[in-house]
């Protein structure tokens, strides 16, 4: 495993180990099989586009859904919307234009569910198998959500295969990075209580590097009180 980079130099060991722990969490290491729907899950992350791509083209589903509208942290970067963008780049990664379907309007995860159903249901599709893609971080979150939302289907994850290390380079922002591992475990926790997710079981290694990255002052990204 490599050490912290130039790009990481604000970050102690300390805080570098705890964060690997609770990105390791976040990846629920689902095996991959076929299904009859991948959903890309919107947001400021090109990869979510690039792996859906990868793997339409390796023959894992016929069908996908670029899900996403806009958000502060996607407007700049994505200006004509983040499924639209999605779309764009998939398309020059050679798949079809009839193989994805497009939800412009979810502007959080819960969202990209529900409205990804619609257009599904829409398209005369009802899925028994589902393949969600999205940022490496956001892979149990995103199985919770879809897990309480859409109980019905097999739910399965997938994200870019980075090691944080090199996901921290692809985004540039260290500190952002571990605010975002942070607010995802939190979410990962307060959502089942708010009735948007299943719960999740959350060793006690990961939560005591979650509270100790909380202390440090890695909350941006957290939920607004």
């Amino acid at each position: 495993m490599t050490g912290p980079t130039d790009a990481q130099r604000n970050v102690t060991d300390e805080q570098w180990a705890k964060a690997r722990l609770i990105w390791e969490y976040h990846q629920m290491g689902h095996e991959l099989r076929p299904a009859d729907v991948a959903i890309g899950l919107g947001s400021h992350d090109l990869g979510v586009a690039t792996r859906t791509a990868e793997l339409y083209r390796a023959g894992l589903f016929p069908l996908l859904v670029f899900t996403g509208g806009n958000s502060p942290t996607t407007a700049a970067r994505f200006p004509r919307g983040e499924a639209v963008h999605y779309r764009e780049h998939a398309l020059g990664l050679g798949v079809p234009g009839e193989a994805i379907l497009l939800e412009s309007r979810a502007g959080n995860t819960g969202h990209n569910i529900t409205y990804s159903r619609k257009v599904l249901a829409e398209a005369g599709v009802s899925p028994a198998a589902v393949l969600l893609v999205s940022k490496p971080y956001m892979e149990r979150r995103a199985y919770a959500t879809a897990r309480k939302l859409w109980p019905e289907v097999e739910v399965r994850c997938t994200s870019e295969p980075l090691e944080l290390d090199d996901y921290v380079k692809s985004i540039g922002d260290e500190k952002l990075v571990l605010d975002m591992l942070v607010g995802d475990l939190q979410r990962v926790v307060e959502y089942p209580m708010l009735g948007f997710a299943v719960e999740q079981e959350v060793p006690e290694d990961v939560r005591a590097a979650y509270d100790d990255l909380l202390t440090a002052g890695f909350t941006s990204r957290l939920i607004a009180p």
